[in-house]
């Protein structure tokens, strides 16, 4: 299905938030995630379904000084 993934469209083949995140790469590391602006808690990624057209952002933590 076509997402849009940090403002850029994207294709995916999951049906929930953690699935596309493991499909996407991005497994199990610190970071927030929203589904069409709403903050969406680790927890719950699992059971969060995706539909054409959802936006997913993902915040990752930055290092430096």
């Amino acid at each position: 299905m076509r997402i849009i993934l940090n403002g850029e469209p994207a294709e995916v083949n999951a049906a929930t938030l953690a699935a596309a995140l493991e499909e996407l790469g991005y497994g199990e590391g610190p970071f927030a995630t929203a589904l069409n602006r709403d903050f969406v808690p680790a927890g719950e990624r699992p059971e969060t379904r995706l539909t054409e057209g959802d936006a997913i952002e993902i915040i990752a933590p930055m290092q430096g000084g």
